[in-house]
């Protein structure tokens, strides 16, 4: 069911924007009296400066390092437009339907509080493109995150004025063609409008919300994964006793080994059970002090993402009841780039963490007594049967790519502007480069799932476990992956099997511990 968000009324949460991104929610321009007050007292307060002599960075002067160029204001109802047509110059992958709902819901969210001088038409336009699904076609490369996003965003504009390309009814056609099937005008933006739908945080913002989205869901399925790699591998699971954590008071490390205490069920409390060893290998005894790591950060990446979506974050900031504008620095995406930094980092030790864990159950050496590379052949076949071998290889690949995408972007600031922009957040970047190891973070886990299934089958099979040692959500899981992905009995080619296993993972599918997300 399709929910209604109004614009103006309470802060956005995370949730709220990957609702919209997701098709899940519309939105409806509705601010409360102040807010209205405040738009449409900053729209006269800049109509007020633009045609009087005082001058008006980005409306009556050039921009950035060009500020010392005087423009007349004959000519100043003309530079949005010819700021959002120098600045399409995106190159890269195009964002997907999803990203670009996010980023127009972000931008719609900084522009209707009120303070960046924007009539209230073009915040309507934008709840129209939203819940019409006319979507820019946005090049992903080009932003350094300071001054904001302004390249991508300069695709927003465009589009508002009815140029350039957009994504409408599964095809990509012109703005013009799309507007003109709706009955839409394309919008003359006024003075400083198109600065203020450029000039902010909202890219590298929308694409964070939507890391840490995957994210949270990441989190709570590394810990059923290695409950079940534990199950398979005949792991011990006084690793992860409850006396042994309250000695260790991180929250998120207690909070991974309590949801794999509660998947192992009775397999933990069963007197005489025999295990493989008397320590596991680090990958599951360490497991909830490796997943605990990102389960304590998302908090507070949460917080300053939060905080981020929910501020004016553009230049200058109008305000028109006091009649004062306030030049500085808001659209640059510190926060935002340390967040998708320290995150990609949370998240890459994941998935080296779920990729040891696979290396121990293909290995005879290591994986209890299961069969080599966990193939479910026959005896007489096992010879030319080799289960897992090459998705291990695989899992080994993603993950070394994951890691290598660790450094972070914030510390690699360039100069650019004629030096006016000399420090840089490269917020964006940042957040690409997470949502890149997100990818192939939930790729090793898609692997790795798969794998300790099928270990969990074989000892099923071979009656060395019952249904009754884990958790009934275990099981649940176990049989929605099966009714895609047979047990490997023969080798096949498991690519469509991981594919499946990745949309699953993306849609969220498997209520994990109760719920889909702790965001």
């Amino acid at each position: 069911m399709t929910r209604l968000i109004r614009i103006g009324d309470r802060p956005w949460r995370i949730e709220d924007v990957v609702a919209v991104a997701e098709g899940r929610a519309r939105v409806q321009y509705r601010p409360d009296p102040r807010t209205r007050r405040l738009i449409q007292a900053g729209v006269a307060f800049v109509d007020k400066l633009w045609r009087g002599e005082d001058p008006l960075y980005g409306v009556t002067t050039g921009f950035g390092a060009s500020v010392e160029r005087p423009v007349p204001a004959a000519l100043a109802v003309h530079l949005s437009k010819q700021l959002a047509r120098f600045h399409g110059c995106g190159l890269g992958d195009i964002f997907s339907e999803e990203q670009t709902l996010a980023i127009l819901a972000a931008r719609l969210i900084s522009l209707a509080r009120g303070y960046s001088g924007v009539r209230e038409q073009v915040l309507r336009r934008l709840c129209d493109m939203i819940n019409r699904r006319v979507l820019p076609v946005i090049p992903q490369e080009g932003s350094v995150g300071a001054s904001g996003d302004l390249t991508p965003l300069s695709y927003v504009a465009s589009a508002i004025m009815g140029e350039g390309r957009v994504r409408f009814n599964g095809r990509i056609v012109t703005a013009q063609i799309a507007f003109k099937r709706l009955g839409w005008k394309p919008l003359e933006l006024n003075p400083k409008e198109g600065l203020a739908l450029m000039n902010g945080t909202s890219v590298m913002t929308a694409l964070a919300c939507l890391a840490l989205t995957r994210a949270s869901y990441l989190e709570q399925l590394a810990s059923r994964i290695t409950a079940v790699s534990v199950l398979a591998i005949k792991g011990n699971p006084s690793h992860f006793d409850r006396q042994l954590f309250e000695l260790k008071n991180h929250p998120g490390q207690k909070q991974s080994a309590e949801r794999i205490r509660k998947d192992l069920q009775r397999y933990s409390r069963q007197s005489g059970r025999t295990v493989s060893r008397l320590q596991d290998p680090y990958s599951l005894r360490c497991a909830p002090h490796v997943v605990g790591v990102l389960s304590d950060a998302l908090p507070w990446m949460v917080r300053q993402i939060e905080i981020e979506l929910n501020s004016s974050n553009d230049n200058p900031l109008i305000d028109g009841i006091g009649e004062h504008v306030m030049h500085g620095g808001h659209f640059y995406g510190g926060h935002v780039a340390f967040v998708m930094d320290c995150l990609k980092t949370a998240v890459a030790n994941v998935a080296d963490l779920l990729d040891r864990q696979l290396a121990l159950l293909v290995d005879i050496r290591s994986n209890g007594g299961l069969p080599s590379n966990l193939t479910g052949s026959s005896q007489e076949r096992a010879c030319i049967n080799h289960g897992f071998k090459a998705i291990q290889i695989g899992a080994s690949a993603w993950t070394a790519e994951a890691l290598k995408l660790t450094m972070p972007a914030s510390v690699f600031s360039r100069s650019t502007e004629c030096h006016n922009q000399d420090k840089v957040s490269m917020g964006t970047i940042a957040a690409r480069d997470a949502l890149r190891v997100l990818d192939l973070t939930e790729q090793v886990a898609a692997a790795v799932l798969l794998g300790a299934m099928q270990g969990l089958e074989c000892r099923l099979i071979g009656k060395q476990l019952v249904r009754g040692d884990y958790s009934m959500e275990i099981d649940v899981q176990r049989q929605a992956i099966r009714r895609y992905s047979p047990f490997l009995r023969e080798d096949r080619p498991l690519e469509e099997d991981l594919r499946r296993t990745m949309r699953e993972i993306g849609r969220r599918s498997w209520p994990l511990y109760g719920k889909t997300s702790s965001l």
